[in-house]
């Protein structure tokens, strides 16, 4: 009793003593630029306190229990201890990574995407439970390498019942790592009829809602085959109309084209920076055609079309101004008259 005693004064003594160090240490990681090294420090910290206790026991337990053999149990349970507290260290740690990169993206709306993030540490917990779990039972004596075997025959066999769903699986790993949308895009397949906005990325299928309020559920692996525009990521929208003057109004064509370039040039909402484009293109049928082709700033879809409507009623004022008025389609009927006597 008096040596169990000693030994418990002594853990506590290392305890108390570890817990000043690891104090000191987060104070001074605390008072530097970098935001890695307090965050480790706060991952290894539980770990390290439980390890001493687990070596304590350790040490004491074969002194204490000498008539007994327990220095087998207590090998297993020292390296299967230190296999758990090695995980639960690295599970800490890509908790707090994770937390931070989230952070970091919430505050400076940087390329990295959250959802990649979340994917990437769920992916990076997976992998450390699985190779925990085969170091735990490999310290308790169960044959792994049999284990194994038998789970590479058994993969086969689940990979073709299920290869749908691991197709849908990877599919749904390449959106998360490639971030061809995300969620809160608007995205449109020219080859299939895919157009909507994305609700959701599960790790099977996406929820897209359509324009017209309808939830379409497609499977990830579907992405992976087909070429999806996202609209949502354009730098400006287009504006690219046709408009046809009379063949009567030809001497005022010039002009009119010229005042409608220079309204474009000067447009609050025109990026000038862009092609602009104001040229009589076509001898239509009827009409004498020029073309605006410009882009707005803006690429919201509500106010792109109000900019244009503005502008479309522009052009006919410009129109209007110089007396010419936009044609609509005509025919003219030539008749000639008849040379000679008529029966």
């Amino acid at each position: 009793l008096v040596g169990l005693l000693i030994v418990l004064l002594c853990g506590l003594i290392v305890h108390f003593s570890f817990s000043a160090i690891m104090d000191r240490a987060h104070s001074i990681a605390s008072s530097s630029n970098k935001r890695w090294d307090n965050l480790t420090l706060t991952a290894l910290e539980a770990p390290l306190h439980w390890l001493l206790w687990l070596l304590i026991v350790a040490f004491a337990a074969p002194t204490f229990f000498s008539t007994l053999r327990v220095e087998g149990l207590v090998l297993m349970v020292l390296d299967t201890g230190i296999v758990l507290l090695i995980a639960w260290f690295l599970y800490r740690l890509i908790a707090g990574i994770e937390h931070e990169y989230l952070s970091l993206v919430a505050e400076t709306s940087s390329s990295t995407d959250a959802a990649t993030v979340r994917a990437i540490s769920k992916l990076a917990r997976i992998l450390l439970l699985t190779l925990s779990g085969l170091m735990i039972l490999q310290s308790m004596g169960v044959s792994v390498s049999g284990l194994l075997a038998f789970g590479g025959i058994g993969g086969i066999a689940v990979g073709f019942a299920a290869k749908d769903m691991l197709a849908n699986f990877l599919g749904g790993l390449s959106i998360y790592l490639d971030r061809p949308f995300t969620i809160g895009d608007w995205i449109r397949s020219p080859e299939r009829d895919i157009e909507g906005t994305v609700e959701d990325i599960g790790w099977r299928i996406t929820r897209i809602r359509t324009f017209d309020q309808r939830p379409l559920y497609v499977p990830n692996s579907v992405f992976g085959q087909i070429s999806v525009e996202n609209p949502s990521r354009m730098y400006n929208r287009r504006i690219y109309e046709t408009v046809g003057l009379r063949y009567s109004d030809s001497m005022k064509l010039d002009s009119i084209i010229a005042e409608v370039k220079e309204m474009l040039l000067h447009h609050d909402e025109i990026d000038t920076t862009k092609t602009l484009m104001v040229n009589f293109v076509n001898f239509g049928p009827s009409s004498l055609d020029f073309f605006i082709y410009t882009f707005t700033k803006t690429t919201e879809w509500v106010k792109f079309h109000a900019i244009k409507q503005e502008i479309m009623f522009t052009i006919l004022e410009i129109i209007s101004k110089h007396d010419a008025e936009i044609a609509f389609p005509t025919q003219s009927l030539q008749i000639e008259h008849l040379q000679g006597p008529v029966d």
